[in-house]
């Protein structure tokens, strides 16, 4: 063999490169049918467990599973590349969870004037499935905002004000700043933090 060595499965001639998500997209529109095989294979697991940590029934989680991928299947031609391939099936995912729990909200009439009275004075009620999604998901994007989109000096601001509810004054005065430049401070972060 001419001195030279076989290849061996560790030989980079034989690991095989995945194809980028953004190919097979485009092979997918071009009419192949295993490219969505691909895609299907790669985001399957990962778009199982995030559908099954949120509906907590195997039944319901198979569903939707199935109704992510009929979406991104008919959906795959308004993805346009503006973010990665993984965050507009993650995107689409968390749509359709909420959409199925939209579906499985039952319409109520108040049977009475004085049911509708009692709940406008009565107990704060639970929320619903859909209701503790949307929180649940609102939470998690504005901790992020807090932790990477604003300033160190923001945050404190932020927790002083609206979390240990201390006045203007006594944060300007705490932190010796105008009373203005914490007002300041105050409406970025609040803005930053709407805008998440």
């Amino acid at each position: 063999m001419d001195g030279m060595a076989a290849p061996t499965l560790a030989s980079p001639e034989l690991v095989a490169c995945p194809v980028a998500d953004e190919i097979l997209v485009e092979r997918i529109r071009a009419g192949e049918q295993n490219a969505f095989g691909e895609l299907y294979e790669r985001y399957f697991a990962r778009i199982f467990h995030f559908v099954a940590r949120r509906l907590r029934n195997r039944a319901d989680t198979e569903e939707t599973v199935q109704e992510v991928f009929v979406n991104v299947f008919a959906s795959i031609d308004s993805f346009r590349g503006e973010a990665p391939f993984g965050a507009w099936v993650f995107g689409l995912t968390r749509r359709t969870v909420a959409s199925r729990f939209k579906k499985r909200m039952p319409n109520l009439v108040p049977l009475g004037d004085d049911e509708v009275e009692n709940g406008s004075h009565g107990v704060a009620r639970e929320p619903d499935p859909l209701e503790a999604y949307e929180y649940t998901e609102r939470l998690a994007r504005l901790e992020g905002a807090v932790s990477s989109d604003l300033s160190d000096e923001q945050r404190e601001l932020f927790q002083l004000h609206h979390v240990e509810h201390r006045s203007i004054q006594e944060i300007a005065q705490l932190l010796s700043k105008s009373e203005d430049a914490v007002k300041s401070h105050l409406y970025r972060a609040r803005k930053v933090l709407l805008a998440s």
